[in-house]
């Protein structure tokens, strides 16, 4: 007999017993060899099957009956191993950046700042007005409302300098947050199996999106300042790469922040090797002791693409974002969104324009540059005090982390799990580096909760680190 015939004896038996009472008896498996004319083998694994299922029970020295009750069993999921095969992605911890705040704990680990860095009153509001709009009902266009559309391009129209053309509303797509545009870019842009230029250590959902994109990584090394730009040449003349993605200002996870003149020479190299630089400007709003431009301002030959989110500063559930580029890229971009997502909700796209558009919008983002100093600056101290081995290679000037690196000894999966037990998250087997890392770091989210207890989140810190 083959599977076949135990998979058709299985349901003649579920038949049999869905107009059974609970705790019937069924036939012995001498008179089920007889009735379905199949081996003992054949009846025995369908009733295993039934068995596994919690359909029926055995009785030793009795029978096989019926169950008189649903039981709890854990569920079989084995068959997807093969189903599925080997995975493709990245795995984040179980202290992943995107686990928010637990309970009592101190939480260094978020990617996100805390509700009360947020425009919480201009949130609802805007939620509310947008629910009562036309775009609660309608369907919206698949590069986002017009009107969104045309913020994001006056925006980064503002900071153009000198000739360079700027965009329009035409060249923005509304993006379901920075992460969908990052995964449509590497997918239409760059492709399965080919290369991708990215700093090293850089943003963990990008190295996820380009995995999950099939593309190949092609590390260049990245400090505090940004990267070397005649590193960054070689990258694109070794690979034959034609895209490179970074973040030029207040880099996550490194706070680095390119200045004037590296911009420049990145763009040139960019140029030359007739490539895109992908400009992630996930920290636009969340300036501190400077602001910049973004190299997006000094090009209108299509060669930056830029992203432009609003998830982190106005609030994790408006997840809106912005690509801006020109020419056939755009196309392509749009093409690939469409497919994937169709379009952005239009409640959403109307919330978030509608709090970008009040006065109150402006008034918030100045507070909030203060709110991040003093929050950034107490964690600093504490870390001054209670872990002194360990090196802040930047004091960044925006963002929202701190990239500290720690002593070669140090087993990163035990320290986040020492420092959990004591009440503390942190981030520490997350993996930022597209290779393997060039030594032992950790990345420490100055916006979360509670700054009176940064002290004691150093502590416990620096006590999980003495303890190995």
């Amino acid at each position: 007999m083959n599977n076949d015939s135990s998979l058709q004896i299985t349901a003649k038996l579920k038949a049999i017993i869905s107009s059974s009472a609970p705790g019937t008896r069924l036939p012995s498996t001498r008179s089920l060899v007889n009735e379905f004319h199949a081996s003992p083998v054949t009846v025995q694994k369908a009733l295993q099957t039934l068995t596994m299922q919690g359909l029926i029970e055995s009785r030793p020295g009795i029978g096989t009956f019926t169950r008189t009750q649903a039981v709890s069993r854990p569920a079989d999921y084995s068959w997807q191993s093969t189903a599925l095969g080997s995975a493709r992605t990245r795995r984040t911890s179980a202290a992943s950046p995107l686990t928010g705040p637990n309970g009592d704990s101190l939480a260094l680990h978020h990617g996100y700042p805390e509700p009360e860095l947020l425009p919480s009153r201009l949130v609802r509001a805007a939620i509310n007005r947008a629910s009562r709009s036309e775009t609660a009902l309608t369907c919206p266009p698949a590069g986002g409302l017009a009107d969104l559309q045309t913020w994001f391009a006056r925006e980064l129209a503002e900071q153009t300098i000198g000739a360079v053309t700027p965009p329009n509303a035409k060249d923005v797509i509304i993006m379901p947050g920075s992460q969908a545009g990052l995964s449509s870019i590497f997918t239409s842009l760059v492709g399965a199996g080919q290369p991708l230029i990215v700093e090293s250590p850089t943003y963990w959902g990008a190295l996820l999106a380009a995995e999950n994109a099939g593309v190949e990584l092609v590390p260049v090394s990245s400090g505090p300042h940004g990267p070397d730009p005649h590193e960054l040449s070689k990258a694109f003349e070794r690979s034959g790469a034609r895209m490179f993605y970074a973040q030029p200002n207040y880099a996550n996870p490194t706070g680095a922040q390119w200045g004037v003149e590296l911009k420049g020479q990145v763009m040139d190299v960019v140029r030359q090797h007739s490539a895109f630089l992908v400009e992630d400007d996930w920290a636009h709003d969340f300036g501190i002791e400077s602001s910049s431009a973004p190299i997006a301002a000094t090009d209108d030959s299509g060669h930056v693409i830029y992203i432009r989110s609003l998830t982190k500063s106005v609030s994790p559930s408006l997840r809106v974002a912005a690509v801006i580029a020109r020419g056939p890229a755009r196309d392509r971009i749009l093409a690939n969104t469409a497919a994937e997502a169709m379009y952005v909700s239009g409640l959403l796209q109307a919330a978030a324009l509608d709090v970008v558009s009040q006065p109150g919008w402006k008034t918030h983002l100045r507070t909030l540059r203060s709110q991040l100093q003093s929050r950034r600056d107490l964690l600093i101290s504490g870390l001054y005090d209670a872990v002194p081995e360990a090196q802040l290679e930047l004091i960044p000037k925006g963002g929202l982390n701190l990239w500290l690196r720690l002593p070669e000894h140090i087993d990163l999966k035990r320290l986040t799990l020492d420092c959990a037990q004591s009440g503390l998250s942190i981030a520490g087997d997350v993996n930022w580096f597209p290779a393997e890392p060039t030594g032992k770091y950790l990345r420490l989210n100055y916006a979360g909760p509670r700054p009176s207890e940064y002290h004691d989140a150093a502590r416990i810190l620096g006590e999980a680190l003495h303890s190995q």
